[in-house]
């Protein structure tokens, strides 16, 4: 295997979620349909989707165990605080990790989003 070309994560509520990751973590939507939005993040370098259930997800937890990271341009210190003025609540400090800083949120339906500052600038 070469490498990961794109994620989906399923969704209880498409607009719900979608105004989630636009008006408060500034993504910008790449393509929509009925079934699935595309978002795009730092100029189209990360792609990923949030698209309606492929089976029926009633009584089921989502997002348990699903962490997606982003490497960010922006200062970790500055995004979170910028996250939190947007009414985001994080999950926790920020941590170094092997690869730099990071912090994570949680979506509406329980996936972790880990947003990294990479030791390579």
């Amino acid at each position: 295997m070469k490498q990961l070309t794109f994620a989906s994560l399923q969704v209880k509520n498409l607009e719900a979620s979608k105004d989630f990751y636009t008006q408060k973590l500034g993504f910008e939507i790449g393509t929509t349909n009925p079934q699935a939005c595309v978002f795009k993040y730092n100029q189209g370098e990360a792609s990923f989707a949030i698209r309606t259930p492929l089976e029926p997800i009633e009584g089921k937890e989502l997002g348990i165990g699903v962490a997606i990271w982003f490497a960010v341009n922006e200062n970790v210190d500055e995004l979170k605080e910028k996250f939190i003025g947007n009414g985001i609540t994080t999950a926790g400090p920020i941590i170094e990790t092997p690869f730099g800083r990071a912090f994570h949120v949680k979506d509406l339906d329980g996936y972790k989003l880990t947003f990294l500052e990479t030791k390579e600038k």
